[in-house]
Formats: structure tokens, sequence, C-alpha cells
């Protein structure tokens, strides 16, 4: 017997589990998978709706009572580097940048394996085999690419960070991204989002994703030193500014179910 796909896309919430984010809250999570030949088109769509890609889902918070986790991105036109930022270019002009399909190698699992034991030891990827790096880094069927970064040593390349990107129809959304943190003088992390922003510019792209922020967690603290930082609430992006969220909201806030619409990509 044939199973054919559903034509639309179906949408699931996980169990509530504990915030990563914010102590003593809960955290669920709805999600999608993708398949098929819409795929580009719903990843195109749904990200700009503040979803995020892992694998081959799709997905965005959907709490009760709160709505603190909010998808980021920067305007790759409006954005200007601050006087430490520029800094952190000159510490970093050795560094040469690659474009790759997205196909994971040894380099590239050795560095993960360092940057997670010395940055997240104890986080949900610090179990992570060599195989389940291959699958997180090639399992898309979407447009995605490796972005790997190189320095000398000894007078030969190595390769001291790298991002899993995809490429969208408006902007780069950074998935997922690693560095060496033995190089804490170059600031890597930092500088891969203004080289991702640069990118962005030479694709002419308008924006570059960053994942999700909370405003208040010091985990998410750095993403708003990359200004105008919008982020997605109420339906809508808006100013990172804009955003009055503080922790004792949650607490103030009625019991009902937040969320937003979801509009869907036709099949044209």
């Amino acid at each position: 017997m044939r199973h054919t796909l559903p034509k639309n896309p179906q949408f699931y919430v996980t169990a509530p589990q504990d915030c990563p984010y914010l102590e003593n809250q809960v955290e669920r999570k709805l999600f999608t998978a993708l398949y098929g030949s819409n795929s580009r088109r719903l990843n195109n769509s749904l990200s700009k709706q503040g979803f995020r890609r892992s694998q081959n889902v799709l997905y965005r918070p959907s709490c009760a009572n709160c709505n603190a986790c909010m998808s980021a991105r920067i305007s790759s036109k409006g954005f200007e580097p601050s006087k430490s930022q520029k800094r952190i270019l000159l510490k970093n002009e050795d560094i040469v940048r690659f474009i790759n399909p997205p196909l994971a190698t040894d380099s590239q699992y050795d560095l993960f394996k360092h940057y997670i034991n010395a940055r997240h030891p104890n986080g949900g990827m610090s179990d992570m085999d060599a195989d389940d790096f291959t699958a997180m880094i090639e399992e898309t069927n979407v447009e995605s690419k490796l972005i790997e970064y190189y320095a000398k040593k000894n007078g030969e390349l190595e390769l001291i960070s790298f991002s899993l990107v995809d490429i969208l129809d408006d902007g780069i959304s950074m998935i997922y991204s690693v560095f060496n943190p033995d190089f804490k003088e170059r600031s890597l992390g930092t500088y891969m989002i203004i080289d991702h922003n640069r990118l962005a510019l030479e694709m002419k792209l308008k924006f570059v994703y960053l994942g999700y922020w909370v405003k208040g967690s010091s985990k998410m603290d750095y993403k708003k030193r990359f200004s105008p930082l919008e982020v997605f609430t109420d339906d809508k992006w808006v100013c990172s500014s804009q955003v009055g969220y503080t922790k004792s909201d949650i607490k103030n806030r009625p019991k009902k179910k937040l969320g937003v619409p979801i509009y869907l990509p036709s099949d044209q």
C-alpha cells in the first residue's frame, strides 16, 4: 500500500520541559516536518514568522503565558559595527572564509567536540557522536551551506570556526555556529556574525537571522550588541528596544494560551 504525504504541513506541540533560559519556567515548541518539493518555500515563509530549522524540522516556541523567547535578526544594510566590533575585525584580518556544501568532515567534528567540551559540557549536544554531528550538518532539504573560517598556523591553514547556515530568499539564517574557544582574544563568535552580515551584503540579502533572543537572559545578551536588532513578537518584526518584557511579567499574565497565526506559502 502506498502512503502519500499530506499536501499541507502538519503541526505538533512538544511536551513541557524545563526552560533553558528562564528559571522556574517550562517550554513547549510548535513544530512541523520539512519534506517534499515545498520545503524551501516553507522554510522561507516560516523563518520570517519566527521559526527555526533543526535538520528536517521547523519549530518555534509555543509556551503558555509566556512569549519571552523571540526570533531575532539584524538588517544587513542597517547594521554598523561599534568601535569594539571594528577592533575585532582588525584582529581577524588574517582569517580566510570558505563557502562549502553542507558536508561534515573530521576536522569540523573535532572542533565541534572541543567547543562543546569547553563551553557547553552539560548541554544537550555534549553526547553527540560523529554520526549525530553528520546528521545535524547533512540532513537538510533546503539551500544550506557551511561557512568555514581558517587562519594560518605553522604556514598552513587551520579551521578555527564554522557555521551551518540556510540561504533564505531574504537573508542568511545562522543555524549553528562553532568556534575554537582557545582563541579568546579573537572574539570569534562576534566576528562570525559581523562577517555573515558582510556576506549577506555580498549576496544582496536583507537580513541575518540569529536564532532566539530573550531579554534578560545572560545567555542571549551578546545578540543585543548587534544594532539595530529586530525581534518577532505579536505577529510582526519590531526593534528590540520596543520590547518591554521583564521576568516579572510572566507571573502577572492571565493564565491563557498565547499564540500568533501561521501563514503558509502557496503551491505556486
